[in-house]
């Protein structure tokens, strides 16, 4: 694989960020005084229940990472947005959501970059979600710190920061253009730990340059990663193509999507450590590799086994031969 990796991906950072952003599409037109998208959905909670969400994906700068993996940027702005455009966007989207517990505060990005969401505004942004138990924001590692550490202060529930692991693999993760090691994952982890805040991990289901065998191994392994650095939540998400870049690699076999069976392997694992919550993404998954005829029955299986956090017998499939039966 060494030799297709270098002719086809850069071997530097900077390299890596312009052959990234050189294979990209335009991004979506979208206005800075409304977020991009909001909806309540249905989740178990750290303490059980079965808890209504509220999601608020806020439009904002695109972030200053260039992972290769990473299709978020499409919802993204080249410029800043004003000071008050992201407390107004969440003013929006909460007049027209219907009540929830908790609530998810995504913006493609770092919700502690100054670039994306301005700090002055982290005092309004707490009012505004005041009455919920829950306030759960997307981060990279690199920016956990004392603004995070103030607007956990700020907000009158709990503070829950998600961090994308992505994986476990060290190799691999160097590769994916995240700029950041594991060391300084679990480190940032400790600082949320210390200051009481809680971590939520994504994990990608088969990165790029795995193969499926070693993707199930590494997803188990990046699962026992997260709960070792303290998540109380891990989402196991399939990398999806689409970004540009992941489609290169795809045409030059270093990426292919994860199997079905791989997924529900992963999110059988994490239930049964029984050490805390664990989900499937099941945002899209047209993209999974598995049998025409049961694949939708296994999604609505996971489905089951994200709100009901037990794993449910397994659907099996005469079209299929058992080759996608975990």
């Amino acid at each position: 694989m060494s030799e297709t990796l270098f002719a086809v991906y850069p071997e530097t950072s900077s390299e890596r960020d312009r052959w990234i952003v050189g294979r990209r599409q335009p991004r979506n037109q979208l206005d800075a005084s409304r977020p991009y998208g909001f909806f309540v959905e249905h989740e178990r909670s750290a303490s059980g229940e079965l808890v209504s969400v509220a999601t608020i994906f806020l439009t904002n700068r695109e972030c200053p990472w260039r992972c290769l993996m990473c299709d978020l940027w499409k919802n993204t702005l080249v410029e800043s947005v004003p000071l008050g455009a992201i407390p107004s966007q969440i003013e929006f989207a909460l007049r027209q959501l219907p009540p929830a517990r908790e609530i998810k505060l995504y913006n493609s990005g770092s919700f502690f970059d100054h670039r994306a969401i301005p700090a002055e505004d982290h005092p309004r942004i707490a009012q505004l979600v005041e009455q919920f138990d829950r306030v759960i924001v997307e981060c990279h590692p690199a920016l956990v710190g004392e603004d995070c550490f103030r607007f956990s202060k700020l907000v009158t529930g709990t503070l829950e920061v998600a961090m994308g692991l992505e994986t476990a693999h060290p190799e691999v993760l160097g590769k994916l253009n995240k700029r950041m090691t594991l060391n300084q994952f679990a480190v940032a982890a400790e600082h949320l730990s210390s200051h009481e805040i809680s971590l939520r991990v994504f994990i990608l289901m088969k990165p790029p340059f795995m193969e499926e065998d070693e993707a199930l191994q590494w997803a188990c392994k990046s699962v026992d990663f997260a709960f070792d650095c303290g998540a109380t939540a891990v989402t196991l998400i399939p990398t999806r193509a689409g970004n540009g870049a992941i489609d290169e690699l795809a045409r030059a076999d270093l990426f292919s999507p994860p199997s079905i069976s791989s997924l529900e392997s992963a999110l059988k694992y994490g239930l049964e450590l029984g050490r805390g919550r664990v989900f499937a993404d099941l945002w899209d998954t047209s993209q999974l590799l598995g049998c025409a005829q049961c694949l939708q029955d296994r999604v609505a299986r996971m489905r089951r086994m994200n709100l009901e956090q037990r794993v449910l017998e397994t659907i099996t499939c005469p079209d299929c031969g058992g080759r996608f039966v975990e």
